[in-house]
């Protein structure tokens, strides 16, 4: 079953498009990474997906039972953000504001599901510890909790990796494939980093003006698309 699926979408602003004619399907349980060079229209087909912006055309298809704001999200952090005055627990139990509705107070569930996901993240010896006092590597892990505890089915990873050590961005990614296949969480990262996508991803959307590509990862390094970038990550890496 999709989870999600573009039906001709363009997106952009201010009526114009970055990036045009996206048709493809999402199965419920894949790992898609989303790649292009800068300017391509990654984080702007994100954020038409998070219903942050509108598509310019087209149309957007969530699964049955899925919105838009209930889908988990990691954004980019700026500074301001890696100096949020709040404990650990609570900007991880802000992950379920959408659920709260009218009620003023998190709920038993809630807190469960905050304790269970800082827990999976091993982040729960630190959950009184001030946000901003935390590692870059630690607010990604406590960020990533929060973005759990908005959904059951789908997240979405802007860069979750960047600005991190190796060492960590590699204990990231594993993560991340981890949760999404022994918690059959959908995932769907926007990243530039092609190599890594390659390693772990299920399968590949490829942007420029235009979708370039979309399909599994082995079609991806067999497909002309696949041979022209794979060589330029290539280069990159040398």
């Amino acid at each position: 079953m999709a989870v999600v699926e573009f039906q001709n979408v363009s997106v952009g602003y201010d009526g114009k498009a970055v990036t045009e004619g996206l048709n493809f399907s999402l199965a419920d349980g894949a790992y898609l990474s989303i790649v292009g060079e800068n300017g391509a229209g990654k984080s702007t087909t994100m954020k038409t997906l998070l219903g942050l912006i509108k598509p310019i055309d087209g149309k957007i298809i969530f699964a049955d039972g899925l919105r838009s704001n209930e889908i988990g999200y990691l954004p980019q952090q700026t500074q301001v953000q890696r100096d949020f005055p709040a404990t650990v627990s609570e900007v991880v139990l802000s992950g379920c504001l959408n659920q709260l509705g009218f009620k003023p107070f998190y709920s038993k569930e809630q807190k469960q599901t905050a304790k269970k996901w800082m827990d999976r993240l091993e982040i729960t010896d630190i959950s009184k510890r001030s946000y901003k006092q935390l590692s870059g590597g630690q607010q990604q892990r406590v960020l990533l909790a929060r973005a759990l505890c908005a959904t059951k089915k789908l997240i979405v990873l802007d860069e979750p990796v960047s600005g991190l050590d190796p060492v960590v961005t590699e204990n990231m990614y594993e993560l991340i494939r981890q949760i999404n296949r022994e918690d059959k969480i959908t995932v769907i990262m926007v990243s530039h980093d092609l190599a890594a996508a390659l390693r772990y991803s299920s399968h590949i959307l490829q942007l420029s003006d235009k979708m370039l590509f979309f399909g599994t990862t082995e079609q991806y390094k067999d497909s002309d698309v696949g041979h022209r970038f794979i060589g330029k990550a290539g280069e990159c890496d040398a």
